[in-house]
Formats: C-alpha cells, sequence, structure tokens
C-alpha cells in the first residue's frame, strides 16, 4: 500500500509532542504523496497498453476521386463466322492466330453436289433460250400467214372462217413467245441461283484481322439447317482494344463518357494501362439483384501487350482537384481502443 502523508510524518518524528513543522515541508511531503500515486497508477494502467498516435503531415498535392469497375478486355470488332451451307468441309486452310486479309478463304465445302445442280441449271436455260427462238420463228410465221388471209378476205377471195384460224395462230404464237421468254428467266434465275450457293461454299473472311478461335477441321461435317454454327472467330484489330466493364447504379451518375481511367490485369502486377470512356449503355444489366450499367472504355494495345478474355480492375478519375491541402483518410476517422478483457472467474 501507499503511505499517506499522516504515516510519514509519524516516521520522521514530525508529530512529537511540542514539534513544529513548517508548512513548506507539509506541501512537500503532499506533492510527493501524489506523485508516487499517480506514477503507480500509469504503472498499472500500461500493463495492458497504452495508446498510441500516428501522425503523419498535411501535404500538397493532387486529390482525385474514382470509381473502381471490374470487366474484360476485348477486341473492338469481333466477327463469328458461320456457314449458311450444310455439308462435309473439304479444306481449312488457317489455324490460330493466323492473319487473314478481307476474302482471304478460310475454308472449303465439298462442292460436288452444288457444281451438278450449276450444270443441269446451265443446261436449263440452254433449252429455254432454244425453246424462245423456236416461238419466235413461229410467231413471225403465223404473223405472215395472218396478214396474207387478211389481204385475201379484203379482195374476197377466202372466207371468213379461214381469216378467224389464222388470227388464232397468231395469238396462240405470241402467247407461246411470252412463255418461252418466261421460262429463259426462270432458268437464268436458277443459274444465278446456283452460282450463289456454289459460292457460299467457299467460307472467305469479311474483314482484316487475326484468327482467335478456328471450331472446324477438314472432313467435319457442317450442319447448317437449324442454327448456323460458329466455324471462326476473327479480331479487326488487336491494336486497338476495349475495355467493358460494369458500374454499380450507385456510380453511374458520378460517370461520364471523357472521363480518364486506369486499369490493370493479372497478368502485369506492377503496369498501369491508360483507357477512356467512349460509351456508357443505358440498358441495365441485374445478377443475382445487383443492378450495374455497362460502360466501354477504349484502349491502345499497340504493343499487344493485351489479350481478349483478361480480366482487369479499372480506376475511373471521376473528379479531379489538382493543388489541393490533403491529409490521410485514417487522420478522419476515430477507433476507441479495446477494452480489457476481465479474466474468467475460477469456479
Amino acid at each position: 500500500m501507499t503511505d499517506t502523508a499522516q504515516d510519514i510524518e509519524n516516521r520522521l518524528g514530525l508529530n512529537r509532542a511540542g514539534g513544529v513543522i513548517p508548512r513548506w515541508i507539509k506541501y512537500l511531503i503532499g506533492i510527493v504523496v501524489f506523485v508516487g500515486i499517480t506514477v503507480f497508477w500509469l504503472a498499472s494502467g500500461d500493463q495492458g497498453g497504452g495508446v498510441e498516435y500516428i501522425t503523419a503531415p498535411a501535404v500538397t498535392g493532387d486529390l482525385r476521386v474514382t470509381v473502381t469497375a471490374t470487366g474484360t478486355v476485348e477486341p473492338t470488332n469481333l466477327v463469328e463466322i458461320s456457314s449458311e451451307l450444310s455439308g462435309t468441309l473439304d479444306t481449312v486452310n488457317v489455324d490460330f492466330n493466323d492473319t487473314v486479309t478481307k476474302g482471304s478463304v478460310l475454308a472449303e465445302l465439298d462442292t460436288t453436289k452444288l457444281e451438278a445442280l450449276l450444270a443441269v441449271s446451265k443446261a436449263s436455260l440452254d433449252s429455254a433460250i432454244a425453246r424462245v427462238a423456236i416461238a419466235e420463228a413461229t410467231l413471225e410465221e403465223t404473223r405472215e400467214s395472218y396478214e396474207t388471209a387478211r389481204s385475201l378476205e379484203a379482195r374476197g377471195v377466202t372466207s371468213h372462217q379461214a381469216i378467224v384460224a389464222e388470227r388464232a395462230a397468231f395469238v396462240r404464237a405470241q402467247s407461246a413467245l411470252q412463255s418461252a421468254v418466261a421460262d429463259r428467266a426462270l432458268a437464268e434465275a436458277n443459274l444465278d441461283l446456283n452460282h450463289a450457293e456454289l459460292a457460299k461454299a467457299c467460307i472467305c473472311s469479311p474483314i482484316d484481322g487475326v484468327v482467335l478461335d478456328r471450331a472446324v477441321d477438314a472432313g467435319q461435317i457442317v450442319a447448317a439447317a437449324l442454327s448456323a454454327p460458329v466455324l471462326f472467330t476473327i479480331a479487326e484489330d488487336l491494336a486497338q482494344m476495349e475495355l467493358q466493364v460494369d458500374i454499380d447504379e450507385a456510380d453511374i451518375g458520378r460517370t461520364a463518357v471523357g472521363n480518364k481511367a486506369t486499369f490493370t490485369v493479372d497478368a502485369y502486377d506492377n503496369r498501369l494501362f491508360p483507357a477512356a470512356i467512349s460509351e456508357i449503355r443505358f440498358a441495365p444489366l441485374t445478377v443475382d439483384g445487383v443492378v450495374t450499367y455497362k460502360a466501354i472504355l477504349s484502349v491502345d494495345n499497340s504493343d499487344l501487350a493485351l489479350r481478349p478474355g483478361m480480366t482487369a480492375t479499372a480506376d475511373i478519375v471521376v473528379a479531379e482537384i489538382t493543388d489541393a491541402l490533403t491529409v490521410p483518410n485514417a487522420a478522419l476517422r476515430y477507433t476507441p481502443p479495446a477494452a480489457p478483457v476481465e479474466a474468467e472467474e475460477r469456479s
């Protein structure tokens, strides 16, 4: 226990009868006792750990408010190529990562049946052309006969029944010529159709780009009756990519087209890629009750470091202040020290 002022006076013999204790000595004794009690209390309190304060200077710098969003890196223009015809693939001319140009032959279907149909349509057209020529000759013949019959009827040489028969033959020849011309047009249309079908047997690239995916091999049967299968996937230009991110509805009001951003991908931990918002879509995306909006960020990929499908985390700058007086965020928060845990009572 801590000695009281009275105990100290008794030990020093300051309370003997007849003794006079100076006042300053009493004050000194009181101060010593107070200091001793204070030191004892602080020492006992430090056993549980004291409160420590971390300080940091306020500095002048740039202040940025950012919105974090995640998404994937995708090509700007991605084309999935299918086949309109069903058949067996005769050849496949490209593989993964091949560079192709517009019109390059990616694969070809077996054209044996198509070439046969084309030959049949050509023969049908030739027959239709011949029938038109016959109909034209017949029409010319019946026209002359009809004109002759009319001349004879005017001179009273022929009968009225003969002139009626000649006129009927002339009309029939006109109709036969019209029918032959229609058949010729039909044969030409069938020939054009078979030409188009034969052209579709060549599966060609519609753009300049790089083959990202090849889903077929030579000899494989393509069935396009119900749904056209995706045979090749081509990216137009990997030097210009886009980052598609989902922005939370709580942050969409602060973002706008033109906002600058930086993002990282798992393949390059210490590299920041620059980007800028080029489009914010109005259509919402709802997943498990969470509403987000798709934003498209333009990305320069001249060094081809980024690849399609990479997962990225983007920090979009929605507000920026330069030369502002800044302090750490921790300076605006206070967490009281944890209360000491009392020892459990022994049973």
